[in-house]
């Protein structure tokens, strides 16, 4: 895909990027379960964060998630994956597919956290996981968010050939929309309410963005 076709698809995503801004807002002011969901993951992020800021960086796990998870997505399109390498110092994936989701993917998709939230419901589901550890998957699911925030945010302060072969517009688009979406989705089913209402949140305040749009134009 030319260069300057995926610029004018980054400039058609900004006022979703608007719209999906101001649905997560709004879902988040919404959102209950302070005592049993937010505080406790509050607690795993800032533990998170300290270590982040004291500790030398786990580079290769980061890595290792970075590249797994164009793995996952170029097996989610139906692609095959021919050589995997991660290391401290960076890694590859050569995959028969591509595009800008699979490309973009470890910038938006906390891998960790979601292989968090799968081992959660698998022990769930077979009666391993007692209600008492609830509150420290909590902690554990916000030090994995806080985890993939942060080493995301470290490794886009240098030149990344993720970034500048989709375009700076287009990847900050797609970046931005993949995490609210994640949240948009994630926060509704974490505290147990409001996942049809998230949505519709999300419908309405695009909705809104298009018309501004319609009437300055």
């Amino acid at each position: 895909m030319p260069k300057w076709v995926k610029m004018f698809i980054g400039i058609l995503l900004l006022p979703v990027c608007v719209g999906t801004a101001l649905a997560l807002w709004r879902v988040l002011t919404q959102a209950g379960g302070a005592d049993r969901v937010w505080l406790p993951m509050l607690a795993g992020a800032a533990g998170w964060i300290v270590i982040f800021l004291l500790l030398p960086k786990p580079m290769w796990v980061y890595v290792f998630g970075h590249e797994l998870t164009h793995a996952l997505w170029t097996w989610i399109f139906g692609g095959n994956v021919k050589q995997f390498k991660a290391g401290s110092q960076g890694g590859h994936v050569v995959a028969t597919k591509s595009n800008f989701l699979i490309v973009l993917a470890p910038y938006f998709f906390p891998l960790y956290a979601a292989l968090l939230v799968l081992a959660f419901l698998v022990c769930d589901l077979f009666g391993a996981w007692r209600p008492a550890y609830v509150p420290w998957f909590h902690v554990l699911l916000g030090a994995a968010y806080a985890f993939h925030i942060t080493l995301t945010w470290h490794i886009l302060k240098t030149r990344q050939t993720d970034i500048t072969s989709q375009g700076y517009i287009l990847s900050a688009a797609v970046i931005f929309l993949g995490n609210a979406l994640v949240l948009l989705i994630a926060v509704p089913l974490l505290v147990r309410h409001g996942l049809v209402q998230s949505l519709i949140f999300w419908l309405q305040c695009n909705r809104d963005v298009v018309k501004r749009i319609v009437r300055w134009l």
